[in-house]
């Protein structure tokens, strides 16, 4: 009797397990799929092609994860990357931690650039901010 219930309450666990699994996948497919929108609505992908097309001559890279795009060149003492978060609607560049910025656009709280979608629809705007961002990015910190 108890090696019975004991089956019975495994699988009830590893269904719940499955579940779990189906709801995480399904929140990272809605997480992927409004990244793309976003990028795609403000034009941020396509400023970034251009950037490896034009500028980089294609030596670029990009690495895509769920709400992440991280575009990076350079050679490996030169390494440079610039880092975009999609949150929401919202565009968010990843910086090296300083004092936040006085100026109203984009938002700053001393770590990441935030263009709300009113902000990033002005692309004209997104477009000077990509380009000191390409002028000035992160560099990567030594593997060695």
């Amino acid at each position: 009797m108890s090696q019975e219930h004991g089956t019975q309450q495994f699988r009830q666990e590893n269904s719940a397990d499955r579940l779990d699994e189906q709801t995480r996948e399904e929140k990272s497919l809605v997480v992927r799929e409004n990244t793309k929108r976003v990028l795609r609505e403000s034009g941020l992908a396509d400023m970034l092609l251009a950037i490896n097309k034009n500028l980089l001559k294609g030596r670029g890279q990009f690495e895509e994860y769920e709400s992440i795009v991280l575009f990076k060149w350079g050679t490996s003492h030169t390494r440079r990357h610039i880092w975009v978060e999609v949150d929401g609607n919202n565009i968010r560049f990843r910086l090296l931690q300083h004092r936040q910025c006085a100026s109203p656009v984009p938002l700053c709280d001393g770590e990441y650039h935030t263009f709300t979608e009113v902000m990033w629809a002005n692309r004209v705007l997104l477009q000077s901010e990509l380009k000191k961002y390409y002028d000035r990015p992160v560099a990567e910190s030594s593997s060695d």
